[in-house]
């Protein structure tokens, strides 16, 4: 097990807590919506801190970053293994190869 899937378990058992007693059970009530635009919004923030050159600040950011991306799954019932498999599979294949291999839309 690693810190993330530590973290992604948590979250899980936040699923049924009181929204009132949780920020991640107060976030996932909101919605899956709600929850991929506080993704961004954290997102937004890193790279604002990876622009200033703020090492420290975009560690902290990051931190929120993980944290809002591995909620934001956890509203649409997708788990950190299978995002981890979708990384295995591109393992050892340019990125280039990889994005020319994928479906157009």
């Amino acid at each position: 097990m690693s810190i993330l899937h530590d973290l992604e378990a948590t979250i899980q058992a936040r699923k049924s807590a009181d929204p009132n007693s949780s920020w991640t059970a107060k976030l996932l009530a909101k919605g899956p919506e709600k929850c991929a635009e506080k993704f961004g919004e954290e997102a937004i923030e890193a790279l604002i801190e990876a622009v200033k050159g703020d090492t420290d600040k975009l560690a902290s950011e990051g931190a929120d970053v993980l944290y809002h991306f591995l909620v934001m799954l956890a509203a649409r019932d997708v788990t950190l293994d299978a995002v981890l498999d979708e990384l295995a599979k591109r393992q050892n294949i340019s990125g280039l190869a990889e994005k020319a291999a994928r479906p157009q839309t």
